[in-house]
């Protein structure tokens, strides 16, 4: 039978999480391109110890997957996993931040070293840098055939990872806005009601300029696919604009959900895995994807270069996309999964609770949510020193 906790206890991993505007420097060598820290596909495998060396380390967020209700050290979707094929896995919490892991591991990977780890998971877009610099392998898909079949097609082909060669989803979200329905008075649609008389003051956006920005270029109508630097400028010269007349309260990390719950502000930039931890407490919390569209993005798994354990980190992650396993995964940490086969598994659950989770939109968008749906073009190495310079001024950062 599935377990999952109680919706009032879980906690959010991203709600403890200080947010970076990822420009720090380390960050900016790797959308610098550096020459000499790219490394060419002939040098990125290592010797594979996986037949012989039943075992595995693999490094990932807090809070990011599910653990016995007696016993926080046992994660049952792990336990499962070892007890199928005899791998063990020494799974670290050690990553709270992606431009604090990538200074942590990047020394080794620029200077064809191993990293110790034989898989990550970070954010997409700090994923499209490790893909560029060549600092990942590409994956086995024929290992991997319930990533073939179950991996969500709006996730299939981001644009710095075509056909996912590189990278698999761990578990996805949506940028959306939250609101306090109750406190304002009315629903809100569209982004540019941000920007509304009745919410100056009251507004918070994101500091971070790769997560804030999709958002609102969709809000222009911007196809995010395939948005330009001029898309880019008009998003800042709005968001300037708003600064000036006082709309905007302040930036924010993951700490907008205290402002959102006291009432403070009462509609911000927001993630879709926060807000259904809200709602737990406070049903009065809302969470639209806007009429003109969402952004739709992902944290996902990578096999560094010279790992020793290729093959058994490739078998977890196929382990992860058996519909049951994401199922268990999903009634825990809440976010969008990145295998939509687990939604009839959640639904056949005896537990009400459980079978409850199939119908939250927030974990299984439905088919019209889908629709407004995209994975934004991540911001390339040639243009992230000047939208940075110019974002962080308006942001304070």
């Amino acid at each position: 039978m599935l377990q999952t906790p109680s919706l009032s206890r879980a906690v959010s991993r991203r709600s403890l999480l200080r947010a970076l505007g990822g420009t720090a420097a380390l960050g900016g060598l790797a959308g610098c391109g550096v020459p000499a820290a790219y490394v060419r596909p002939g040098d990125r495998a290592g010797a594979d110890l996986s037949a012989d060396d039943k075992r595995l380390t693999w490094s990932n967020w807090p809070l990011y997957i599910d653990t016995d209700d007696d016993d926080p050290d046992r994660r049952p979707t792990l336990d499962a996993f070892r007890k199928s094929t005899g791998i063990s896995v020494d799974y670290v919490e050690e990553i709270n931040d992606n431009d604090e892991f990538f200074g942590k591991i990047s020394p080794a990977l620029m200077n064809h070293q191993q990293t110790g780890r034989d898989l990550i998971v970070i954010s997409d877009w700090m994923c499209a840098r490790f893909v560029r610099l060549g600092w990942v392998q590409e994956m086995d898909r024929a290992a991997q055939p319930h990533v073939t079949e179950n991996l969500d097609p709006l996730l299939r082909s981001p644009a710095f990872d075509p056909g996912r060669a590189c990278t698999v989803p761990w578990q996805s979200g949506i940028t959306g806005i939250a609101y306090n329905r109750r406190k304002l008075g009315r629903e809100i649609r569209s982004v540019s009601e941000l920007w509304a008389d009745d919410l100056k003051g009251r507004v918070t956006l994101l500091s971070g300029l790769d997560e804030a920005f999709a958002l609102l270029m969709q809000g222009n109508g911007v196809d995010v696919t395939k948005w330009t630097a001029d898309d880019f400028h008009q998003v800042c010269d709005e968001v300037e604009k708003q600064v000036d007349r006082g709309q905007i309260r302040r930036f924010t990390g993951n700490d907008y959900t205290k402002d959102l719950v006291s009432g403070d502000v009462l509609a911000c930039q927001a993630y879709s895995g926060d807000v259904i931890q809200l709602q737990a407490d406070n049903p009065d919390i809302r969470f639209v994807v806007p009429e003109e569209g969402a952004e739709l993005w992902a944290e996902s798994l990578m096999i560094p270069n010279l790992a020793r354990h290729k093959a058994n980190a490739e078998k977890l992650i196929d382990h992860y996309y058996r519909p049951e396993v994401a199922a268990e995964l999903a009634a825990w940490v809440n976010y969008v999964c990145p295998v939509p086969a687990a939604q009839a598994v959640l639904a056949d659950s005896d537990d009400e609770e459980t079978a409850a989770l199939a119908e939250n939109p927030l974990i299984f968008p439905d088919a019209e949510m889908r629709k407004h749906l995209a994975i934004a073009r991540d911001i390339t190495s040639t243009e992230r020193l000047e939208f940075a310079r110019r974002w962080n001024a308006i942001a304070g950062l």
